[in-house]
């Protein structure tokens, strides 16, 4: 969606035109719910947050400004600061220090940080063999969320083309990972 239809949305969004919500639920909500769902990692609670998001742009939309930066960032920072809201009260406390003692450490050890470095070396050099537009396609499609539909308009190509893009430089990925 274009960033100015989006400021549109939430233009009208303050003023309280609830077909202009539905309209920004509709085009927007997809985006959130993943940013949602990769901080909790949990489906059913990134929902629960997703519509708690929307309540928020609902009473902040008036405190947008366009002239102080895009639509969709400011979307996105309101669905990250809740989900780690969410996160963060989800978290048991420890009361005293014995207890947060006994607590695992989650960090990976020397010999895991060490393969996943080799790996990303790895993933970085088969990388390297795509073309450089497949090449920021790849990164913008799976690291960034961007949807085909997005990359295809970045790159001024057919819906189509971007998928086959995709679809080409992954099989291409996974033929170099093979080797």
């Amino acid at each position: 969606m274009a960033n100015e239809e989006t400021e549109g949305l939430i233009g009208r969004v303050a003023m309280r035109d609830q077909k202009a919500f539905t309209t920004l639920y509709k085009r927007t909500s997809p985006k959130l719910y993943g940013v949602c769902l990769r901080i909790i990692g949990n489906r059913t609670d990134a929902e629960e947050v997703l519509q708690e998001v929307y309540v928020k742009i609902w009473q902040r939309a008036e405190q947008f400004a366009a002239t102080e930066g895009p639509a969709m960032p400011w979307l996105t920072a309101i669905a990250r600061n809740r989900s780690i809201d969410f996160v963060r009260a989800r978290k048991p406390v420890a009361d005293e220090i014995d207890a947060a003692h006994d607590l695992a450490d989650t960090e990976p050890g020397p010999e895991e940080q060490a393969i996943v470095k080799g790996e990303g070396r790895r993933i970085d050099r088969c990388m390297e063999e795509l073309e450089a537009d497949r090449a920021r396609a790849v990164r913008s499609a799976y690291i960034e969320g961007l949807s085909y539909q997005e990359l295809a308009d970045q790159y001024s190509v057919p819906l189509n083309t971007m998928r086959t893009w995709l679809r080409r430089s992954l099989i291409r990925l996974r033929e170099c990972m093979d080797r």
